[in-house]
């Protein structure tokens, strides 16, 4: 047995103790870029992810030049995938082409997997350009001409009017849009340029989602579906990772100070075999450097932010939280280390800074508070 062979064995203990910990790691998740939304069950990328990661009518793909997320629905064409929330299982698409009107006329979800999760009926008018300033309505810029200006309403005295013998507009198409939001009243014009919002109902993984698990096939030979590692109820999250990483360290140290020894003791027997005196010499072992985790109040000092609906944060592509591998949500609570403005769930760098006085993305080490002047 050479020291190789001895470093196999250990990368095999431990990736089977990785296996065990989690057992959906053959289906990974995937982005098609750094700031676009992350992609697990029930969707997949082609060509990025096995076939059997994702469920029928979810494939997506990535755009060869911008690398944007592209979901292809049946009789409407290619979409960009805006955001993705899988315990609502809703996701936001709109026009990579920005033009999102035009594709709203040829819209059909019929035969996807899809359905709008609130409809709002859209009338649309060609009104001459001179009527333009005179109705004061928010024109459709792409549908527009230098001749002509294209309007979209839901309000009925809205189409009245423009349907008027002395009007110079007419009408050419009613739609019911899957809009975003559900708007009480009506609409007087609209640009139609937001996000369309569209739900799924099967695979109904929402619940195993909103408990930390993963949802996916039982087999590759089933179309069961089963939810694998949920939290426990009242453990949250950053302690289910801490205790992963708290079972796995031992286990690991423990292997590599098998390997330690024996690799010790086949240097010992070759020098016997080449010196046959019995030696003595004394070998001191470097002990090793421990980095101590921050104070309290420091770790408490951090600003909070509590994000919005449009998950803005102060670092654009800060979209995932790096300790546990999650996308950020609507009303998450994060924390932010103030020296480099990266930004983490609360529970999750709380514990990480309980343990580490470094960033987890620079490496980089945080100002601790002065210790309390004595009174």
């Amino acid at each position: 047995m050479n020291i190789v062979n001895l470093f196999s064995s250990f990368l095999f203990i431990f990736f089977f103790f990785l296996q065990i910990a989690d057992t959906q790691n053959f289906c990974l998740n995937a982005a098609c870029a750094r700031n676009e939304p992350v992609i697990r069950f029930p969707f997949r990328l082609q060509n990025r992810q096995f076939k059997s990661c994702g469920y029928p009518g979810f494939d997506l793909s990535c755009d060869a030049s911008t690398n944007r997320t592209l979901l292809e629905l049946p009789f409407s064409g290619k979409f960009s995938v805006e955001a993705i929330d899988y315990v609502t299982q809703e996701l936001w698409i709109n026009d990579f082409n920005d033009c999102l009107p035009e594709r709203i006329l040829s819209l059909n979800l019929s035969s996807s997997p899809f359905a709008g999760n609130f409809y709002q009926n859209f009338t649309f008018f060609n009104c001459s350009l001179a009527d333009y300033t005179k109705y004061r309505l928010n024109p459709i810029a792409c549908l527009s001409g230098s001749t002509y200006t294209v309007f979209a309403t839901s309000s009925l005295s809205v189409i009245s009017l423009l349907s008027q013998p002395s009007s110079s507009c007419r009408s050419f198409a009613t739609k019911e849009v899957p809009v975003e939001w559900p708007f009480y009243g009506q609409i007087l014009s609209s640009d139609l340029s937001d996000d369309l919002r569209l739900t799924w109902g099967a695979p109904a993984c929402g619940k195993c989602e909103s408990r930390g698990g993963r949802c996916g096939p039982k087999s590759n030979s089933t179309p069961e579906i089963v939810c694998s590692n949920p939290t426990t109820h009242g453990i949250p999250r950053s302690a289910r990772y801490i205790m992963v990483i708290g079972a796995g360290v031992p286990i690991a140290l423990c292997v590599l100070g098998i390997l330690c020894f024996l690799c010790s003791r086949l240097r010992h027997c070759a020098r016997r075999r080449s010196h046959p005196l019995p030696e003595f010499a004394f070998i001191v072992n470097p002990q090793p450097t421990v980095s101590a985790g921050l104070d309290g109040p420091t770790i408490e000092s951090y600003p909070k932010i509590v994000l919005g609906e449009s998950r803005r944060l102060p670092k654009p592509e800060d979209n995932i939280c790096s300790i546990c591998l999650s996308e950020y949500k609507p009303k998450e609570t994060l924390k932010t280390i103030p020296e480099c403005q990266h930004c983490f769930h609360v529970d999750c760098i709380d514990e990480w800074l309980r343990l580490n006085a470094t960033c987890p993305i620079c490496r980089n080490s945080p100002q601790r508070l002065p210790p309390p002047l004595p009174s």
